[in-house]
């Protein structure tokens, strides 16, 4: 390998490590929740009007009333459950990504001052997931949904634990980078 070459991997390197792991993560933990709660709540309603229907009309035979009735008993459990592994494995992902990351602490203010936007904005999308599930034709499969409404009533939360824990880890292994 020549001497250029090597210069290029280093440089391609130190390009890639910045990349990686960072606020911006916290955007798209925020708005996949809420894009996934959203989605998981009409489609619940949906369902639940579907089988609503399926199990008052008497030509359908009993079989197909009992797989209706299944499949809305999926809605809030396994669905509404795996809302809870979806946002557990998606701070793990942005915590693994943010460990390769090295910044200096100097940049310590001006991550804060963008970690209280990321905040704001997940306050936004809290109230917006709270005002469409307090609708009399969503509320219903909205108090079915526990983890979604539990998790998305406390996204400003969330997101503030998530970015101060993230913060720890980015800045903290920035010593180690000194090696």
């Amino acid at each position: 390998m020549g001497k250029h070459g090597k210069k290029d991997m280093v440089k391609n390197r130190k390009k890639k490590m910045g990349k990686k792991g960072s606020l911006i993560d916290l955007i798209f933990i925020a708005i996949g929740l809420l894009l996934f709660a959203v989605v998981t709540l009409v489609a619940f309603k949906i369902t639940s009007e579907f089988n609503d229907h399926i199990q008052t009309n008497d030509a359908i035979p009993a079989v197909a009333k009992d797989s209706t009735s299944t499949l809305v008993g999926h809605y809030s459990g396994t669905l509404d459950k795996s809302f809870l592994f979806l946002c557990i494995g998606m701070a793990m992902a942005t915590f693994v990504l943010a460990s390769l990351v090295r910044i200096h602490p100097i940049f310590i203010p001006f991550f804060i001052i963008a970690l209280l936007f990321v905040i704001f904005f997940a306050g936004i999308f809290s109230n917006l997931y709270q005002e469409m599930a307090a609708t009399p034709e969503l509320a219903a499969q909205a108090e079915q949904l526990v983890f979604i409404s539990h998790i998305l009533t406390y996204l400003p939360f969330i997101v503030g634990i998530l970015g101060t824990i993230l913060c720890i880890v980015m800045y903290k292994l920035w010593n180690n980078a000194q090696i």
